[in-house]
């Protein structure tokens, strides 16, 4: 179980999406999600939030990811985690993230603070309480990289292409790709919504695994936002699926 849930909620919080301008979201932007157990079971809820605000002197955009289980999943697996994210407002480079986690007795607190004149990240572990500083290059984490490719134009792209990004999570680099499925037409209860397909793809024994079958929709308009997320199990499936919204910077465009 442990694992099941940990491939929904680090999909939902570390997948990149695309948008075709840059202002794909802004200040007040609010998603939120259940999850399922093959369609019917709820397994928990998962909230991302957009907030604008100043740090270190500098205009950025504060977002924070929250999961957790609920119902009989609960009973067996619990968790609750966070995610914190502050990054510049014009390039969208991360300053700060914050990851705080207890998934199933299994926990994660860490503070990274990424510095860009000695392309360092410091990183502090409260859980092992100690302290490490690594070497960075044109990175984003596991938060910024959702909104920062957001504004990426994905309008030509062709079953089969992909887009690459370098991914920081806890002390590492992680190559991350994310592939083109195509398109399809959802059935969502906001009615029939047309979206763009996607499968996340990353090196074996990181925080995915090739072989798992996962794939996202994305609303195919303006806001590139996740609408329904799904990953395929020996038994049954996990699924989350876009139940409200606020804020959206764009109209939300549904048939």
């Amino acid at each position: 179980m442990k694992k099941f849930a940990l491939v929904i909620i680090s999909t939902l919080f570390c997948i990149p999406l695309f948008a075709q301008k840059s202002s794909a979201f802004k200040d007040g932007e609010f998603l939120r999600y259940k999850m399922s157990y093959s369609g019917f079971l709820r397994a928990g809820s998962a909230i991302l939030e957009v907030k604008e605000e100043e740090f270190r002197g500098k205009k950025v955009y504060h977002t924070k990811g929250t999961g957790w289980t609920s119902g009989m999943i609960k009973w067996f697996f619990e968790v609750d985690d966070v995610y914190e994210s502050y990054f510049d407002k014009e390039t969208l480079k991360p300053y700060l993230f914050k990851r705080k986690i207890n998934e199933g007795g299994y926990k994660k607190h860490r503070i990274t603070a990424f510095n860009y004149t000695s392309n360092t990240a410091y990183i502090q572990d409260f859980v092992e309480q100690k302290d490490t500083i690594v070497s960075i290059k044109n990175i984003q984490d596991m938060l910024s990289s959702f909104y920062y490719l957001r504004n990426k134009d994905v309008s030509k792209f062709k079953v089969g292409d992909e887009i690459k990004l370098d991914m920081f999570i806890d002390a590492q680099t992680y190559p991350f790709r994310l592939r083109f499925l195509g398109k399809e037409e959802l059935r969502t209860r906001f009615g029939k919504v047309n979206t763009l397909m996607f499968r996340p793809l990353v090196q074996s024994g990181r925080v995915f695994k090739e072989e798992e079958s996962v794939t996202i929709w994305i609303t195919d308009d303006a806001n590139k936002i996740p609408i329904r997320m799904k990953a395929s199990l020996a038994v049954g499936s996990l699924r989350a699926d876009l139940e409200a919204y606020k804020g959206l910077v764009n109209s939300f465009m549904n048939k």
